[in-house]
């Protein structure tokens, strides 16, 4: 057999050879679903999860999450854990104040209920149609702690308070302070309410009520 006919046998193994792995690949990595952008902020746990958090004991202010709310929400979605959630909690915090002083309604919207989303993109568009813009720098998250927890029907609710020092700013289009100080970090407390049906496969979690003392 000539030179130019081993070529083309070479070229044909080598093709056969790439073919096999492109499916051993696919078979590995699965095929893409269009969601792999978005971030997932309370990701399933292990399999053998760390020891779950200690829920803090009732405060004089009942402030403490109710025991039996979350034993209701363990008994119907085992693979809720509470050191998890406040994780994914505390990173949907981050994010949504970030999103909302930036005006970006498009991150905000898978993160929020729609009675929620609507509430905040009003605020952005009263914000914009003013020409003025929010500044705001979100300091420290000093505390997440559960506050309530509860079954609704076949939805999980649970009621975090978060206390964050941060410093927010209102300005105008010229630049002018509107509203707040650059150099003064106030602590700020908000009570958020996240919600999750118990049979979803999806981990994430909806922020379906915010509230302030």
């Amino acid at each position: 057999m000539d030179g130019g006919g081993s070529q083309v046998i070479e070229i044909l193994i080598f093709a056969a050879i790439a073919v096999f792995l492109v499916f051993r690949l696919r078979s590995v990595l699965g095929r893409r679903t269009g969601l792999e952008q978005r971030r997932e902020l309370f990701p399933p746990p292990a399999a053998k999860p760390a020891a779950p958090t200690p829920v803090p004991p009732p405060r004089a202010n009942g402030s403490a999450a109710a025991p039996s709310g979350l034993a209701a929400i363990k008994s119907a979605d085992a693979s809720f854990e509470e050191g998890a959630f406040l994780a994914g909690a505390r990173g949907a915090f981050q994010i949504i104040v970030n999103a909302f002083a930036a005006g970006d309604a498009n991150a905000l919207k898978p993160l929020l209920s729609k009675d929620v989303y609507d509430r905040f993109a009003e605020a952005i568009n009263t914000r914009r149609a003013a020409n003025e813009k929010l500044q705001t720098t979100l300091v420290a998250i000093k505390a997440a702690e559960l506050q309530d927890a509860t079954i609704e029907g076949s939805t999980a609710l649970v009621t975090v308070k978060f206390v964050s020092e941060q410093t927010n700013v209102t300005r105008a289009a010229d630049g002018k302070i509107v509203d707040g100080d650059p150099e003064r970090v106030v602590e700020h407390v908000d009570f958020w309410t996240f919600a999750r049906p118990v049979r979803s496969r999806d981990p994430n979690w909806t922020l379906v009520a915010t509230h302030s003392p």
